[in-house]
């Protein structure tokens, strides 16, 4: 590269940038970086402000498909939905990459979905001269298999679409050393550089004044008893969910409904006067509709679930003053590992998981950062244990709190400087 000459790196999401923190992570690591970025996607939910307003990053909106259209649809009408969204898909992506969007020397796609992301930007690739970057996050037919069934005939047509685009990158970076494996074992993709998801800096303990000052303007949709310091204050869990089908809400309301009851058994009451746990599910997705009628259906009294969107501004504040994490991604793949629990883990937050895969060990320790559960039953006992007499006995939340803060905690910056940069801006070198 000539001297005085940018780097121009296209970050490309075939979906909404607002839920898609890691790629909107990379698209400011380049731009800080002094690399000019054309990040491309839907703006479905507003972006933050250090994306939306960084000097060097560009943003090139794609038509958004209606929210969880096809999640309504019976099977075949599924597939006519999903050939006609591809198909629009493509000719608008390509459209941006070869005719919108400047030149890039690479190309960075989040995959999934694969279909027809990857296709298209091989193609833009080489008729541009510029390398292709794979961000696995996960695999797409995996995704596909959830809806469809894992033998269906075009699930299996998309497993090979996917392993044949996949290995014709450029270079490749993953979530996890089982995606690495896997990638390698599977696909023949040998030189997967794992960048584990990591919090960016705004995921830190909410000081108290902070967190008073949140629940005090927030206290309508969650409760207004967060921001007291009395003996009356509830406890707060926060689950964040993006609210697609490799996460188990079913086993998380089941388990709310079950503990409610506990609760009711240890207080010796019918019905409780105020809740005792605020349940926050945080976050958008296709079967958020879904599911609110059956969680405004659910008698519950001393559990309350609340749902609500937060912005960017919000968010890791909400996390940073929560008591407990849960988590119920239940992966697709068995590979990737979910960045809400990195969040948790750099604002302090001990975390219950959904025992979904081996993986999982390389994020959380079980018994010591977080406890692990793979049923409803085993997640209405670790909430019981945890919180059942909050805030008067509260050794073994204290206890996880104290090993999650205790902990190294490495930060995305610099995950990203010593593993993504030398991958996908070799010039800048380690």
């Amino acid at each position: 590269m000539s001297s005085g000459a940018r780097t121009r790196i296209t970050v490309v999401v075939l979906g909404d940038l607002g839920r898609s923190p890691r790629m909107l992570y990379h698209a400011r690591s380049l731009g800080d970086t002094d690399t000019d970025v054309d990040l491309v996607g839907y703006v479905t939910h507003a972006l933050p402000r250090a994306v939306a307003e960084h000097p060097r990053v560009h943003v090139h909106r794609l038509w958004a498909p209606s929210t969880g259209a096809g999640a309504r649809l019976p099977r075949l009408a599924f597939l006519v939905y999903a050939l006609w969204r591809a198909l629009r898909q493509t000719l608008e992506l390509s459209w941006v990459l070869l005719v919108r969007v400047p030149r890039p020397s690479v190309v960075l796609v989040q995959n999934p979905p694969a279909i027809p992301t990857l296709l298209v930007a091989l193609v833009v690739c080489r008729l541009r001269a510029a390398r292709l970057v794979i961000d696995w996050h996960n695999l797409g037919h995996a995704m596909l298999g959830l809806t469809l069934g894992v033998a269906h005939p075009v699930v299996r047509a998309a497993t090979v679409y996917e392993r044949t685009f996949g290995r014709a990158a450029d270079a490749h970076l993953c979530v996890s050393r089982a995606m690495r494996a896997a990638l390698a074992e599977r696909w023949g993709i040998p030189n997967a550089v794992v960048l584990y998801d990591r919090p960016a800096d705004v995921f830190v303990p909410t000081p108290a004044d902070t967190r008073q000052a949140l629940f005090r303007r927030l206290g309508a949709d969650l409760d207004p008893r967060l921001a007291s310091d009395g003996p009356d204050r509830p406890a707060l869990v926060v689950s964040p969910s993006s609210w697609t089908v490799d996460e188990d809400i079913d086993l998380l309301l089941a388990a709310l409904v079950d503990l409610d009851r506990r609760l009711l058994l240890s207080m010796g009451v019918a019905r409780a006067p105020a809740p005792r746990i605020v349940v926050a599910l945080t976050g958008d997705g296709p079967l958020r509709a879904r599911y609110l009628p059956r969680i405004g259906a659910l008698a519950l009294s001393a559990v309350a679930i609340r749902t609500l969107w937060l912005d960017a501004a919000d968010y890791p504040g909400v996390v940073g003053a929560a008591d407990l994490g849960v988590s119920v991604h239940r992966s697709a793949s068995g590979f990737d590992l979910p960045m809400k629990v990195a969040d948790m883990f750099g604002a302090g937050v001990p975390v219950c998981a959904l025992d979904y895969a081996p993986c999982l060990r390389e994020q959380i320790d079980d018994g010591t950062t977080g406890v692990l559960f793979t049923s409803a039953d085993e997640l209405a006992t670790h909430l019981e244990r945890l919180l059942g007499e909050y805030p008067a006995r509260t050794t073994a939340l204290d206890q996880l709190r104290a090993a999650v803060v205790a902990r190294e905690s490495i930060r995305w910056a610099d995950a990203w400087k010593e593993n993504a940069r030398p991958v996908l801006v070799p010039e800048h070198g380690r």
